[in-house]
């Protein structure tokens, strides 16, 4: 049987400054080791001051993952030597003496499935090693500190993954929900980083570290289980051991053995005090999170009608779910979602396709309208969309240019319609015979007007023309 525990490591990088200190929180695009001080590179004498915001957020994933927040937290100095660590200690969240981390004893459902939360901690995040060369051989490495000391939770959960697959549907379920918290943005580089804990039967634990794709998480499991499930047919022992992920060969590699937690020698941080979290407190920050993506999804379905799987998608992705709440109205909210989820979102499915849309919700809500009150077909508004994406022209503007008004004047259809019935008479004589061979003859007229044909005033007029002819 296999055992899959997953620790996840995601910065709050909806927070302005450090967790210990004064200098920014996003340190990408800066200059190497130009947004640091002497309290996140450790000089001595340096004191941390902790990010009470940090606090909320890390409250906030608790609270929403359903995990218990202890009255008071408490940090600790998790000891270890790294060249991107610079005091050679994290400061980090450890339950040695009862539950005194942010959260613990939650869980997430996945297709069914608990997915248990066991603990939920708050820590820096250490600095980033850059390595330049070719070759093995001319490879160096350079040190920037410029992240040390982002704040970030550590989402630690059971070993309740059966399979890779899961692990992606989890992760894919967690930064939608970290995202919609407004906490983090996790398809930033960096922002979230996964570490896979995994045993098969009668094999010791391997622990995958820092992999930063959901996807290349998911490729190393599928590796790890096969390369452990090979060692254990042969009764070779699995090695207890921390792996690396290389992503050029898609294979893991030994990197050392396997830490214990007494090896950490785990000390209360002295520098901060206990934080105590009162229930008033607990009940304020409920207040302050947003509208979650079940309760959104549901009132999707109930309030307009919108399909579950249409509900589900739109939900689950806070850009367009932002989209929609500032373009729909009763009357076009379920035309908006049909346009987000099938066509705006084939259009931009990536970040940085989402960042670069000229499309605004006013855009949305005049092509819905123009669909629901049949100035315009579907597939005239598919066009014009992409043509607002092009261009962020007005609606207005790309329909007058690219001549896309719905042909809809019941004696103009009936013209084309006269044409279509003298050209297709095999099909008008097939179609009297058998109505489903309707679509064809529809199909026809749509051509001819180049799709601008309103499909239901097209079909009514064809069945009253074979009715008498």
């Amino acid at each position: 049987m296999t055992k899959i525990g997953l620790e996840i490591h995601c910065q709050l990088t909806k927070l302005e400054s450090k967790l210990f200190c004064n200098c920014k929180a996003d340190y990408r695009n800066l200059t190497p080791n130009s947004n640091i001080c002497p309290i996140c590179i450790g000089l001595p004498g340096s004191l941390p001051i902790l990010n009470k915001k940090a606090v909320e957020k890390a409250a906030m994933i608790s609270l929403a993952l359903g995990c218990q927040i202890p009255e008071q937290i408490s940090f600790f100095r998790k000891n270890y030597f790294y060249p991107d660590l610079p005091k050679n200690f994290q400061i980090t969240q450890y339950n040695a003496y009862g539950p005194t981390s942010i959260g613990s004893d939650g869980s997430i459902q996945i297709e069914g499935k608990e997915i248990r939360i066991r603990r939920i901690q708050i820590e820096e995040d250490p600095g980033r090693l850059v390595y330049e060369g070719i070759s093995e051989k001319t490879q160096i490495t350079l040190v920037d500190y410029n992240r040390a000391g982002t704040p970030l939770v550590e989402i630690v959960t059971e070993p309740d993954f059966e399979n890779p697959r899961q692990v992606r549907i989890f992760l894919n379920v967690l930064a939608d929900l970290v995202e919609n918290l407004e906490v983090s943005d996790p398809y930033l580089e960096g922002a979230m980083r996964v570490d896979g804990n995994i045993s098969v039967e009668k094999g010791n634990r391997v622990e995958i570290k820092n992999v930063g794709s959901f996807r290349d998480i998911e490729k190393a499991l599928h590796f790890e289980i096969t390369r452990q499930q090979s060692l254990v047919d042969r009764n070779i022992e699995v090695a207890a051991e921390t792996r690396h992920w290389d992503e050029a060969r898609k294979i893991t590699v030994s990197a050392r053995s396997k830490e214990e937690e007494q090896d950490y020698r785990y000390l209360p941080e002295a520098d901060i005090p206990l934080v105590t979290i009162t229930q008033d407190k607990i009940d304020n920050l409920r207040k302050q999170m947003p509208e979650s993506i079940v309760a959104k999804k549901e009132r999707y379905i109930k309030k307009y009608g919108i399909p579950t799987q249409v509900a589900e998608v739109l939900s689950s992705d806070k850009f367009y779910s932002d989209l929609f709440e500032k373009a729909h109205t009763e009357s076009n909210a379920k035309e908006i979602a049909n346009i987000i989820t099938t066509d705006l979102m084939g259009f931009a499915d990536t970040r940085e396709k989402k960042i670069d849309l000229k499309v605004t919700h006013r855009h949305i809500s005049d092509l819905a309208d123009a669909i629901v009150g049949n100035k315009i077909t579907r597939n005239s508004g598919k066009a014009a969309l992409y043509e607002m994406i092009k261009t962020g022209k007005s609606f207005s503007e790309i329909v007058s240019s690219l001549d896309l008004g719905s042909v809809s004047n019941a004696s103009s259809l009936e013209k084309i319609i006269d044409e279509v019935f003298k050209e297709e008479e095999k099909a008008v004589k097939e179609a009297k015979q058998n109505p489903d061979t309707i679509n064809y003859i529809v199909g026809k007229v749509m051509r001819k007007t180049k799709g601008k044909a309103d499909p239901s005033t097209t079909l009514e007029i064809i069945r009253k023309k074979l009715l008498s002819a």
